[in-house]
C-alpha cells in the first residue's frame, strides 16, 4: 500500500491551528515588542535586558548581582555578560559587597542615572505605540492576566 500523498496546500498559509494558543500568541505579541523597544533604545546605547537591569539597579542601589539576576529572572553567568556591557559603557560600578567580599554591590553612576531617565521616556511612548487603541481598563487587564499567568507558571514549577 503507498504512502498517502500529503496534503497540496492552494490557498495562502497562515497559523490558525496556533493562534488559539496563550503562548503562542504572547511569543508573538513579544517578539513585536522587543522590536520596536530594542530600536528605541538602540540611541541610548541599550537594549531591552540592559535597560531592565539598569533600571532596577537604578531603583535598588547596592543591590547584589545575585538578587539582580532573581529579579530579572537571568543566568547568572548571562548576567554578567550584560553588567560587563553597561559597566563598560559607564552606566553602573560593580563595588565589593562591604559585608561579604565574594558579592558585588552594582550602583548606577551620573552618566547611566542621566541614560535611564532618558530611555524610559522613550520606553514609555514606545509602550504607548504599542498598546496604542486599548483603554486604561483593557491595558489593566493585560497586565494583571501576564502578571497571573507569570505567578502560575512559577507556583506550577514548585509545586509540581
Amino acid at each position: 500500500m503507498a504512502a498517502p500523498h500529503p496534503r497540496i496546500v492552494t490557498a495562502e498559509p497562515d497559523d490558525e491551528g496556533l493562534r488559539g494558543h496563550v503562548g503562542y500568541n504572547m511569543k508573538r505579541a513579544f517578539h513585536m515588542i522587543q522590536l520596536d523597544v530594542n530600536a528605541t533604545l538602540a540611541p541610548f546605547g541599550l537594549r531591552m535586558v540592559t535597560f531592565s537591569a539598569l533600571v532596577v539597579v537604578m531603583e535598588n542601589p547596592g543591590l547584589r548581582q545575585s538578587q539582580l539576576a532573581e529579579i530579572l529572572a537571568i543566568e547568572r553567568p548571562n548576567l554578567v555578560v550584560i553588567l560587563d556591557e553597561l559597566e563598560q559603557a559607564g552606566f553602573l560600578t560593580r563595588d565589593r559587597a562591604p559585608d561579604d567580599r565574594r558579592a558585588y554591590a552594582l550602583h548606577v553612576t551620573a552618566q547611566g542615572l542621566a541614560v535611564a531617565e532618558e530611555a524610559r521616556l522613550a520606553v514609555a511612548a514606545h509602550d504607548r505605540r504599542m498598546t496604542a487603541g486599548l483603554s486604561d481598563a483593557e491595558l489593566e487587564l493585560v497586565i494583571t492576566a501576564l502578571r497571573r499567568i507569570e505567578r502560575n507558571g512559577r507556583e506550577g514549577r514548585t509545586s509540581g
